[in-house]
């Protein structure tokens, strides 16, 4: 989801705007606060922090923190 507005207001630069990524149901960190292209691939590919540790998936119910 790319939210461009909270509290029908638009999304401030601090707090990503104009547009922000918001991926439902896992960790913030797997959701971009500055959104400045997409890239849509036919594999998962690690990201900045799966590079530096953190899970894949990153699902906070299971405790996917860490890879």
């Amino acid at each position: 989801m790319i939210a461009t507005q909270f509290d029908d207001k638009p999304l401030e630069e601090e707090h990503g705007g104009p547009a922000r990524l918001l991926v439902p149901h896992l960790y913030l960190w797997k959701s971009a606060k500055w959104v400045t292209s997409l890239q849509f691939t036919n594999v998962n590919e690690a990201g900045f922090w799966e590079l530096r540790g953190y899970h894949m998936r990153g699902d906070p119910f299971k405790e996917e923190r860490y890879g």
